[in-house]
C-alpha cells in the first residue's frame, strides 16, 4: 500500500511516498481503510527528531496521528466493530501511522465517527479533542462558572478548546491575531486578545486555569495570571516527572525531563499553583463523548484547508507556517 514516511530524522526532511506491507490487524485490532487524516504539528516535531528521546521509533517511520475512515477487517477478539463501520481514531504512540492507505488499530482507541459529520471533518477531531479533553476535564476538573485562559485560540487545539470550556460553563480568554477575532468569538470566546498588540499579562488575572501551548516566555507569563490554587497544563512542554514516570522513561531521561522543568515547577509552588505536563494519550471511550457532543452541535469541527494524498508534504509545511486557522486535512477518498 501507498504510505508516507521519513527515512531518517531532520528539519528539512521530507516525507517519501513508498509502498509498504499493508498492516495485519492483531486478534484486538480493527484494520480502517484510511479516507481522510489529520496533519498535526506533533507529525512535523516527530519529523524532526524533537522526541526522539521519549518516542524512540524504529525507521522508516509512517507519519500520522490523526485517521477518518471504514473497517476492512476486523481481529478475532474484537466485539466493538464490525466491517464496514465508519470510524475515528488517534492511534496511540508507537503504533502511528494515518498517511497511508490503511492502518490497524487496537479496538479500544477507535470510536464510531460522528454521525453528522464527514471522513474530512472527523479526520480532524481525534488528536485536538483528546489533548482538549484531557486538560480541560482530567487534569483541570473545569466546573461552571471558572475562567480559563487558553492559548493560540484560533488553532487546532484552541478551536476545540474553547468550544468545549463554554460547554463546561467557563468563561474563557484567548490570544489570536485581530484577522481571526471574529472566528474565535463564534466558537464562544469571551475575552480575545490580539498578540501582536497587547500583553495578556498585563490584562488577566485571577484566573482559574490555563491551557498553555507556547513558548517559555508565555509560560511564565501564564503563570502569574492563575490564582493561588490555579491550575496550568502545558501541551509544549516542558515535560514534568510525572509525565515521564508515566510512560516508563529510563532513569537517565527520567532526570533529564526533572531538570528541564525544575524551574517552572519550583515558580508554581511559590505561587501555590498546580504545574503539568500533557502529552495526549489515546482513548476511545473519551472519543465517544466527543462525538455525543458533535452529533449535539456542542461542537464544531474547524477546518482550514483540505490537501489530497499526494500533497502530503505540502500539507505539513503549511501546519508548520503556524498560519493554519483550525485543522489541516489530508483526503484520500
Amino acid at each position: 500500500m501507498k504510505a508516507f514516511l521519513i527515512d531518517r530524522y531532520g528539519k528539512d526532511v521530507a516525507l517519501r511516498l513508498g509502498d509498504v506491507p499493508r498492516p495485519m490487524p492483531r486478534d484486538n485490532e480493527v484494520l480502517i481503510e484510511v479516507h481522510a487524516a489529520g496533519v498535526n504539528l506533533l507529525d512535523s516535531k516527530i519529523k524532526s527528531g524533537e522526541f526522539k528521546l521519549i518516542l524512540p521509533y524504529h525507521l522508516p517511520l509512517v507519519l500520522g496521528h490523526d485517521v477518518a475512515g471504514v473497517v476492512v477487517q476486523v481481529g478475532s477478539q474484537v466485539r466493538q466493530f464490525k466491517v464496514g463501520d465508519e470510524v475515528y481514531s488517534r492511534p496511540p504512540d508507537h503504533r502511528i501511522g494515518t498517511f497511508a492507505e490503511c492502518i490497524a488499530v487496537n479496538e479500544s482507541d477507535v470510536a464510531l465517527k460522528p454521525r453528522n459529520t464527514t471522513m474530512v471533518e472527523a479526520a480532524s477531531l481525534p488528536l485536538v479533542g483528546l489533548t482538549a479533553w484531557q486538560a480541560l476535564v482530567e487534569r483541570m476538573q473545569l466546573q461552571k462558572g471558572a475562567n480559563v485562559f487558553i492559548q493560540a485560540g484560533s488553532g487546532g487545539v484552541g478551536t476545540f478548546a474553547i468550544q468545549l470550556a463554554k460547554h463546561l460553563g467557563a468563561t474563557v480568554a484567548t490570544t489570536t491575531s485581530d484577522a481571526n477575532t471574529d472566528m474565535v468569538k463564534s466558537l464562544g470566546a469571551d475575552i480575545v486578545i490580539d498578540y501582536k498588540k497587547d500583553d495578556f499579562g498585563a490584562i488577566l488575572q485571577d484566573y482559574d486555569a490555563v491551557l498553555h501551548s507556547q513558548g517559555r516566555s508565555e509560560l511564565d507569563k501564564s503563570l502569574r495570571v492563575l490564582k493561588p490554587g490555579g491550575t496550568l497544563v502545558s501541551i509544549s512542554g516542558p515535560p514534568d516527572p510525572a509525565f515521564a514516570r508515566e510512560i516508563s522513561l529510563p532513569w537517565f531521561v527520567q532526570v533529564i525531563v526533572r531538570l528541564l522543568s525544575a524551574g517552572v515547577r519550583k515558580k508554581a509552588a511559590r505561587r501555590r499553583l498546580n504545574y503539568s505536563f500533557l502529552f495526549m494519550r489515546a482513548n476511545g471511550t473519551q472519543l465517544r463523548e466527543i462525538a455525543t457532543l458533535v452529533e449535539a452541535g456542542v461542537i464544531r469541527p474547524v477546518l482550514d484547508r483540505v490537501f489530497p494524498f499526494e500533497s502530503t508534504n505540502e500539507a505539513l509545511t503549511y501546519v508548520e507556517s503556524g498560519r493554519a486557522k483550525g485543522k489541516v486535512v489530508v483526503k484520500l477518498k
